[in-house]
């Protein structure tokens, strides 16, 4: 049997994990169980975590093949001042160094705030140093992928054209595709038509070629919003956002990659993800 077109997963262990073992190994064994055959493990307020520990994710991922991925700390800022900088750099850098332990291939991160500058200035700022710290990495021999998040609010770095702007600045930097954020975030209840999706993966497509297309990284939820942006995630029955619509287009572009699901609901809805992908896909989900 064909594998699926996407990865189906939670952002951050499934609320469902045992308490033993528990853990970000737990949450692997959950995930396996479940049928989502990738996780985000969420670092978001800080990297704490040993090499034994990080070993054991990789190990245990691995048996299960289950994908694994990290969202590093929120506090990072691209644009951060020149005394803030090296702390959001070593947050960045951590999270990619035990993220690379533990089998990770994708760095997810929120890339800051604009301040009050204007996109190009502020992208002038953070391009290059996004740069150099893929430049660390490499010279370390870590290979993995950073991907800054499209955000929900409109105070934020991390428009559509953002990412793009810096995945095509510098290769090892791709995006990761929050679907709920990018329809949050003009506040008035767009971006969620099939004709509007469709328009982003070709813009997605044109800035990064077709092979980025087949790995896309991607974040589904509910959202709610205001006329700034982002408010909170929602289970997606309690959402505005069109789901049907995004998988559709996703399916029509040939695209692949995983999907990871950080509503409130995670597996919960992650499975639902996963069983509408195969309604529109007509992919086989049985034992996949």
């Amino acid at each position: 049997m064909s594998p699926l077109s996407f990865r189906f997963g939670t952002v951050g262990s499934p609320l469902s994990t045992p308490k033993k073992p528990g853990g970000s190994v737990g949450g692997v064994l959950r995930c396996a169980e479940l049928g989502l055959l990738s996780l985000e493990l969420g670092w978001v307020r800080a990297v704490r975590v040993t090499e034994e520990t990080c070993a054991a994710i990789k190990t245990t991922a691995q048996t299960q093949g289950v994908a694994i991925s990290i969202h590093a700390p929120y506090f990072i800022n691209l644009n951060a001042d020149a005394e803030e900088w090296p702390k959001s750099r070593k947050r960045l850098m951590d999270a990619a160094h035990y993220g690379y332990l533990a089998g990770a291939t994708d760095i997810i991160f929120h890339p800051g705030s604009y301040f009050g500058g204007i996109p190009e200035q502020v992208l002038s700022t953070a391009i290059p140093r996004l740069a150099n710290c893929v430049e660390e990495l490499r010279a370390a021999g870590n290979p993995v992928t950073l991907r800054p998040e499209t955000m929900g609010k409109s105070a934020m770095l991390g428009t559509l054209e953002d990412t793009l702007a810096m995945s095509q600045a510098v290769q090892g930097v791709e995006p990761c595709l929050d679907f709920a954020h990018l329809h949050a975030r003009a506040g008035d209840g767009s971006m969620n038509s099939y004709e509007e999706w469709a328009r982003t993966l070709e813009t997605y497509g044109k800035a990064l070629g077709d092979s980025a297309m087949k790995s896309l990284h991607i974040h589904l939820s509910g959202i709610a919003y205001g006329n700034k942006g982002e408010k909170e995630h929602l289970p997606l029955e309690e959402s505005d956002l069109n789901l049907a619509a995004i998988l559709r287009a996703l399916h029509d572009f040939s695209c692949r990659g995983r999907i990871l699901c950080e509503s409130p609901i995670l597996e919960d809805d992650a499975l639902k993800c996963k069983q509408a992908w195969c309604q529109v896909s007509q992919e086989d989900c049985t034992d996949s």
